[in-house]
């Protein structure tokens, strides 16, 4: 189940990502500024996960849990369902019609176990992978998903 925990991990990551990619096929017809410097995009999007999970897994540490590890069916999902937000423009778990995220996870492939998504937004400094951990371990539900045990 460890792995599962990781979609949420992996969703905010693969957001910016998918923004940029968003960005660059349909710029926003308010806004033609590129997006800011150090924005993650395919060229660093390894060095934001791995600064992500590396405060999550040490504070994962402290309450005797394992690592979260990466998964591709869920990469898969947290990337579709990014590039989904970016493109149309909504941050939720529920996509417009509906779709939850343990509908997503399971049309990649992977098994119906127990799902908890977080998912992170932020502008500047509250965009960094440390920032957003703090967030999340600032909000108990937050907290509560990525710091289960399995």
């Amino acid at each position: 189940m460890r792995p599962a925990l990781l979609l949420c991990l992996l969703a905010v990551l693969a957001l910016p990502a998918a923004a940029a990619q968003a960005w660059r096929r349909r710029p926003s017809p308010t806004s033609t500024a590129a997006p800011a410097p150090g924005c993650a995009r395919p060229t660093n999007a390894e060095r934001v996960k791995a600064a992500t999970l590396c405060p999550l897994n040490a504070q994962r540490a402290r309450v005797g849990a394992g690592p979260l590890t990466q998964n591709p069916k869920l990469q898969l999902a947290a990337e579709r369902h990014s590039l989904d937000m970016a493109t149309r423009k909504f941050f939720e778990h529920v996509n417009p019609e509906g779709v939850s995220d343990a509908a997503r996870i399971i049309h990649t492939g992977y098994p119906p176990i127990f799902i908890g998504e977080n998912l992170a937004w932020g502008e500047e400094q509250e965009s960094t992978p440390a920032m957003i951990v703090k967030a999340w371990m600032n909000s108990p539900g937050h907290k509560a998903n990525l710091m289960r045990p399995n």
